[in-house]
């Protein structure tokens, strides 16, 4: 039976109140609900204080570069799809660096799990605007205000009808830790966008303010309708939605090859006979 302390306890690096340590609470309670061993997951990240989370945990992890942690994930679930692959990472990894990769992981419907903490600013590197800062904040990089609007990434998932999309908030630990389990499950690509309050660089999107925004779908909400998941995706302001999104149903790209079906890439004899005639085709 797997337990919580089966994952470890470790100090970190992280501001005292940081929404990093719910984040990872709710991360070890999905894994123990979700009865997954240590040596049954990889996780991927990329850089930032978002990306350090897998290192206070007992599991096999692979720190990427900054924006790259999702082409990691994809050739490490393609070589053993029989392993569960987690990314974790921040808003300006995979929404800014990492943007073209993320695209192409939802459009292939990739069987992972991505976690993005998403503070609406860059933690790790002091503070400047991320890819989701709201229009107008400021920041030591942007004294006069961020001129850009914000990127929306449940809007941009569900609009290329992603397996499941789903937001969290760091300060509700056992909801986040659901959607967590319910992305696991998913078979296809799985986006939790988690609100994530960073006490040291934004004065803004507090703790308070997400608390009193964040409000969870109603009972009655179809996941599954996708005009309405659009909807829901740009509502934002006083009231900030969260729960899963969207789910579809489309294969999971590693359905479409019929070798992966065999049995993990990792497991399987290799012919020496046309082994060879492959590495002949190169002289």
């Amino acid at each position: 039976m797997v337990t919580i302390d089966d994952y470890g306890d470790y100090e970190t690096a992280w501001c005292p109140g940081c929404g990093n340590f719910s984040i990872l609470k709710a991360v070890k309670q999905a894994l123990v609900a979700s009865n997954l061993k240590p040596h049954e997951l990889l996780f991927v990240s990329g850089i930032g204080q978002a990306a350090k989370a897998p290192h206070y945990l007992n599991a096999n992890v692979f720190n990427g570069l900054h924006g790259r942690s999702l082409p990691v994930a994809t050739g490490a679930k393609l070589a053993n799809p029989n392993l569960t692959v987690i990314v974790e990472s921040g808003d300006g990894c995979n929404y800014g660096e990492g943007g073209n990769h993320l695209l192409a992981a939802i459009r292939r419907n990739i069987d992972v799990t991505l976690l993005v903490h998403n503070n609406q600013v860059y933690g790790l590197t002091k503070g400047q605007a991320s890819p989701t800062s709201a229009e107008g904040f400021v920041t030591k990089a942007q004294p006069q205000g961020v001129p850009s609007a914000p990127f929306n990434p449940i809007a941009v998932a569900v609009a290329m009808k992603a397996g499941l999309v789903a937001r969290g908030f760091a300060g509700m630990t056992d909801h986040l830790s659901e959607l967590i389990q319910q992305g696991i499950a998913h078979r296809g690509f799985a986006l939790i966008d988690v609100l994530q309050p960073c006490v040291s660089f934004n004065k803004v999107n507090t703790f308070g303010w997400y608390k009193e925004r964040c409000k969870t779908l109603p009972p009655g909400y179809d996941p599954t309708d996708w005009e309405g998941a659009m909807k829901v995706a740009f509502e934002w302001g006083d009231k900030i939605p969260i729960g899963i999104v969207y789910r579809g149903n489309r294969l999971a790209f590693e359905e479409h090859f019929p070798p992966l079906r065999e049995g993990t890439l990792v497991g399987l004899d290799v012919d020496p006979v046309i082994l060879k005639k492959i590495m002949n085709g190169y002289g």
